[in-house]
């Protein structure tokens, strides 16, 4: 009965960076900004892709689910972690580590997929230019959407929340209630145990290879396609129009997997804990933040009508 878990009756203290009262209210004021500026930006490439009829192609379609994920993974973590910089309470519920770890694993396994199936309609549209639109008709879109949202990736990314949610919150802590983190995340929250974790850093890292890698590998095959057809393309023009088609994806996936991979796939080591909660912070707040940067500035397409759209919100 010493091992217990207690966790569940008093909650647990995100440590975060609270050694260091002034880099906490940097910090805060930091992300409040990024995070203002996710929620703007994403929420005005969702609008953008359901009010203008330009946009009502598969490519679009995709951006407009990859811009609401990242609405859900953001919020997922940040707004906690604000109130957890502003003040001296540092404390989550239990239920509170619950939610948000579960939200968080859940959306995250989903936009690994959904990225994967982007990649699938770059390489339509580079690949197979004159039959893309017969290839990406709107049933089959629906179809890899439902892949990426739906029955597939919603139960395996739901398994993997629940599996990797309660295999963390039900090991044994010992009374240790401080995670060296600013929100309940997995490597975090095994630090805490009080026994050997061998077998949960085992199930961890065979989850990450499920939903990091094979997607990973299957956006290189893509991509691998997609660079030979471009090779074959004589003029200069042709060639900086399909690889500007595949650049802003090909950024996104690479800010995504990169961070995650990072911190997911490598071996836990005490010395890493600072650089893991920065990792942490960039792909949960500065990378959704990017994405409708990244694709409004790229394309000119996404550019007019969201400039119109920013324009008439703060009009009104």
């Amino acid at each position: 009965m010493e091992k217990s878990n207690d966790s569940s009756e008093y909650g647990f203290i995100l440590v975060g960076f609270s050694d260091r009262p002034k880099l906490e209210m940097v910090l805060f004021i930091v992300n409040f900004t990024l995070y203002s500026v996710a929620v703007l930006g994403n929420s005005a490439i969702i609008l953008v892709c359901i009010l203008d009829s330009r946009l009502h192609t598969p490519m679009y379609f995709f951006l407009a689910n990859l811009s609401f994920l990242d609405l859900c993974f953001s919020t997922s973590c940040v707004p906690q972690m604000l109130v957890n910089l502003w003040g001296p309470d540092k404390t989550i519920s239990y239920a509170g580590c619950v939610v948000q770890l579960f939200s968080f694993l859940s959306v995250g396994g989903v936009e690994c997929l959904l990225l994967a199936v982007m990649a699938y309609d770059r390489y339509a549209a580079v690949c197979r230019p004159l039959y893309y639109t017969v290839i990406m008709h709107p049933q089959l879109c629906l179809r890899l959407v439902a892949v990426a949202w739906g029955t597939i990736s919603w139960v395996s990314g739901f398994s993997n929340s629940v599996l990797q949610s309660t295999l963390t919150l039900q090991m044994p802590l010992c009374g240790h209630k401080e995670v060296d983190h600013f929100f309940c995340e997995v490597p975090a929250l095994l630090r805490l145990s009080c026994v050997d974790t061998t077998a949960n850093e085992a199930e961890l890292f065979f989850i990450s290879v499920l939903f990091l890698l094979i997607p990973v590998t299957l956006i290189l095959i893509s991509y691998a396609f997609i660079v030979q057809a471009v090779l074959r393309i004589q003029s200069v023009e042709g060639r900086r129009k399909a690889f500007g088609t595949c650049g802003s994806h090909l950024i996104v996936v690479s800010l995504f997997y990169g961070t995650a991979i990072y911190m997911y796939l490598q071996p836990p080591s005490p010395a890493s804990k600072d650089r893991g909660k920065m990792v942490s912070l960039f792909y949960g707040i500065i990378t959704p933040m990017l994405n409708p940067l990244i694709y409004t500035l790229r394309n000119k397409d996404v550019k007019g009508p969201f400039k119109s759209l920013i324009a008439k919100i703060f009009l009104i």
